[in-house]
């Protein structure tokens, strides 16, 4: 079978970005690997401490468990999204036994977040955890620079981030942080933001964002390796469009479908609706956002 470092890889020489759909809520789980089958089009599926701490994954035990009994390897494959070192509360966070559980779990890749450290010290922690995973084929996504929106408390006005760079990553820290941590895929910081965590403000639209594209150009040349790119809900359709030529081979999807499964429940209660929601949310982003739709028999050519 052909292993989730070989796809990725794959849409990186292809200029292709793959989706990875969060699962917020266990029954999201189903309907996302549905339609990315009904569009025979590919994405990771993910689940990250966010989404079991503030809303209804659970446990990665448990989103794991929902995979195996959805699973289509041709489809989808399951990765942990951050694992922060400091979550968003500012709470040191067991790490490497969050990361363990997952690979014996049977997690296909992995991520440690350790973007509140300070350079030497995400280094440093990114390769322990490459160490500790010991198989190439198991890819290990670390970030640098900070996709702010997680934190508490409402964000500085979208322009001013922007504008000032706030939190982008630096590229000369970008080309040491590969060499020296032995990362396979870096998430880095241009202009996109998380979808907020709080009760207050977790329903609320996120501000129409954009990417420093002439920035993401010197971080793919300065690291040679897939990039990654979170809070891509909101992020303006051009710009998304144009991402994966530019080393974004993996973009992450949160907000949008999170909301459409609270909203559905909220409006009707039902979990069936609310997973036929997800359903059609994916399927729309798939065909007419990302435009991906046919994508598996690119980056899985020979399972095609």
């Amino acid at each position: 079978m052909t292993t989730t470092r070989q796809i990725m890889q794959t849409a990186y020489s292809l200029g292709l970005s793959i989706p990875a759909f969060n699962v917020a809520h266990i029954p999201m789980t189903e309907p996302i690997i549905r339609a990315l089958v009904d569009t025979d089009s590919f994405s990771l599926v993910e689940v990250s401490r966010v989404d079991c701490e503030k809303f209804g994954a659970k446990s990665i035990r448990d989103v794991y468990e929902e995979y195996a009994e959805h699973e289509n390897p041709a489809h989808a494959r399951l990765h942990l999204d951050h694992v922060p070192v400091i979550d968003e509360d500012q709470k040191l966070v067991d790490y490497l036994a969050v990361i363990k559980e997952a690979l014996s779990l049977g997690y296909q890749s992995v991520m440690i977040d350790g973007s509140r450290l300070s350079l030497d010290e995400n280094i440093r922690i990114t390769r322990e955890v490459v160490d500790l995973v010991g198989n190439p084929e198991i890819p290990v996504e670390a970030e640098l620079g900070a996709v702010l929106g997680h934190e508490s408390g409402p964000l500085p006005p979208y322009e001013e981030l922007y504008t000032t760079g706030k939190g982008f990553t630096k590229v000369n820290e970008a080309s040491r942080f590969v060499t020296e941590s032995g990362c396979s895929w870096l998430s880095v910081a241009i202009g996109s933001i998380h979808g907020a965590v709080s009760d207050a403000l977790k329903s609320q639209k996120k501000p129409t964002a954009r990417l420093n594209l002439d920035h993401l150009q010197k971080l793919k040349e300065a690291t040679g390796i897939p990039l990654v790119l979170h809070g891509v809900s909101g992020v303006d359709q051009s710009y998304v469009n144009q991402a994966g030529k530019f080393g974004i081979s993996k973009i992450n999807v949160g907000t949008e479908i999170r909301q459409a499964y609270e909203t559905e429940i909220q409006k009707s209660g039902s979990v069936v609706k609310a997973q036929d929601a997800v359903y059609d949310r994916v399927a729309d982003l798939v065909k007419n956002y990302y435009c991906i739709r046919g994508i598996r028999k690119l980056v899985l050519p020979a399972e095609s």
